[in-house]
């Protein structure tokens, strides 16, 4: 006859409390990465509408003078529907000791301030001067 003996079966596997710090651990990390995610989706959406922006502002800048004439005041529009403009000119004085200039020339300094957001008011302005010749 066969003695007969107690066999112990060992259990393979992971306890409860086992996976419940596992899965803490899986979400925490998985919350973070996502965090960080989606503010670099932030961080990229405010980079192209600032990109956007400057071209506006660019844009305008380059036309003052060019496609429109240099006159003191204000010119305001919008752009795509979301971004709003506005370019100033006024006129500069520019005269610094010891420069002889030319008394055919006038100059203007030219602002273009670009507004847009829903909410978050966001803003960029870019200055220039800008040189006319007088008219006779």
């Amino acid at each position: 006859m066969i003695p007969f003996r107690t066999v112990q079966i060992k259990q393979q596997g992971f306890s409860l409390l086992e996976l419940l710090i596992a899965f803490s651990i899986l979400a925490l990390s998985l919350s973070i990465l996502l965090k960080i995610f989606s503010s670099g989706v932030n961080t990229a959406i405010v980079a192209e509408d600032y990109t956007v922006a400057v071209q506006i502002a660019e844009s305008l800048m380059a036309k003052a003078g060019v496609e429109t004439p240099l006159r003191v005041g204000q010119i305001s529009g919008e752009e795509n529907g979301n971004y709003h403009w506005l370019v100033e000119t006024n006129p500069y004085q520019f005269n610094p000791e010891g420069l002889a200039l030319p008394t055919k020339v006038e100059f203007f300094k030219v602002n273009v301030t670009v507004s847009w957001g829903d909410g978050n008011e966001r803003q960029l302005e870019l200055s220039t001067i800008k040189l006319v010749n007088k008219k006779s």
